[in-house]
């Protein structure tokens, strides 16, 4: 009796300590009762029916991630490769949640296999419809096109696609050297638009410096003109009225005015004289040659009004 009272003690201690069971932290374990699926245990210690209810399995709802590289083709008939960075996690810790990620796929293996074949899927049916040459440009919105397409089907599955991330976009190599060229010949076709706008505005600007100094020149040209008619106007009217005041200066002394003549004859002679700068001024100092100089030049003042001449000026 006292065996038999050990034995039930120690069974009892077995289904006790069979009736808890610790959950760790960032993970669910999914609970059936022959086969089927009963309940959910949380991280800590949690209490279950010893031998009927069952530990089916472990789920961890923590983010994951994986790598995938993959091949797709362009509308162009281009080969793009990829790398992507794929992070996902369950959806949530609800029960039905739980369910479809413990019983949806056999096991883990078949489930990735699914997910990336998905991914692949999707990218490559985006990349069918571009062009090589608009893909490098399109990362994001491929990118969405993925998230779109896949985050209701993944819903159904229990899980939730949080970001992919496509880290590298390749080509083949023939099509890298193609499009190497084309861009440096796009290289060297800016290069030459701007040294042609370079030099067009270079000339221009010294066209148009060259056209202001020519105005400048022009209008300094013209000034000087203006001023030296100016002055020459200013002579001949400081001439005539020399001329009026010495003509009436004479006439008031009662003298003939050809001595005025005869003045300005001299002045002019000693004028030539004085800055000849060593040229050889040849006058016919004879009578006849005096005579028919004054009356040249009586001849000329003769007629001559002073009143009239400055008004004239």
């Amino acid at each position: 009796m006292g065996s038999i009272g050990v034995v039930f003690i120690l069974f009892i201690v077995a289904i006790l300590v069979m009736s808890f069971v610790t959950v760790q932290q960032g993970t669910v374990a999914v609970i059936t009762v022959f086969g089927k699926f009963r309940r959910i245990l949380h991280p800590g210690l949690n209490f279950r029916i010893p031998v009927i209810e069952q530990i089916f399995k472990r789920i961890s709802y923590q983010n994951r991630s994986i790598e995938l590289k993959f091949q797709a083709i362009s509308q162009d008939q281009a080969n793009v490769y990829f790398t992507a960075m794929l992070l996902y996690s369950v959806l949530n810790e609800e029960s039905a949640t739980i369910e479809n990620v413990a019983f949806k796929f056999v096991d883990e293996r078949s489930f990735m296999q699914a997910l990336i074949r998905s991914v692949e899927g999707a990218v490559r049916a985006f990349v069918a419809t571009k062009k090589q040459s608009e893909i490098l440009l399109l990362r994001t919105e491929i990118i969405h096109h993925v998230k779109e397409q896949l985050d209701i089907q993944l819903e159904g599955w229990g899980y939730h696609l949080m970001d992919l991330q496509i880290n590298d976009i390749n080509f083949d190599e023939d099509i890298l050297k193609s499009m190497s060229r084309v861009v440096a010949s796009n290289n060297l076709k800016a290069a030459a638009e701007n040294e042609g706008q370079a030099l067009l505005i270079t000339k221009t600007k010294a066209a148009e410096a060259e056209g202001n100094a020519i105005k400048i020149s022009a209008d300094a040209e013209r000034t000087a003109a203006q001023m030296r008619g100016q002055g020459v106007a200013l002579f001949r009217e400081e001439v005539a009225r020399g001329m009026a005041s010495a003509a009436k200066e004479m006439e008031n002394a009662n003298l003939d005015a050809s001595f005025i003549l005869f003045s300005m004859w001299t002045d002019a002679i000693k004028h030539f004289a004085e800055y000849g700068k060593g040229n050889t001024i040849f006058l016919d100092g004879s009578a006849n040659n005096y005579q028919r100089t004054m009356q040249q030049l009586m001849s000329t003042l003769q007629g001559f009004d002073p009143e009239k001449e400055k008004e004239k000026l």
